[in-house]
């Protein structure tokens, strides 16, 4: 559990950083508003289930894909 955990969070990293030093994505809008609320829904259902593993990989994943979703929704304009 905990090694699938480290290769879906490194995964969002790069694009996450890239997402942040750009200020903008060019992920589909559609694409992240799905992947952002599954992974919360299954960050909820983690905690009523009691699952650590599945707490921690699902909150990360909400965050990563909420940052990403921040930029797709309100890109920076410099």
């Amino acid at each position: 559990g905990w090694a699938g955990f480290g290769i879906l969070v490194a995964a969002w990293i790069p694009q996450t950083i890239d997402t942040i030093k750009a200020g903008n994505t060019s992920i589909n809008v559609a694409f992240i508003i799905m992947y952002f609320s599954s992974s919360l829904m299954l960050a909820v259902y983690s905690v009523m289930i009691n699952d650590i593993v599945f707490i921690a990989l699902n909150a990360l994943l909400t965050l990563g894909s909420g940052i990403n979703m921040y930029y797709k929704f309100f890109p920076r304009t410099e």
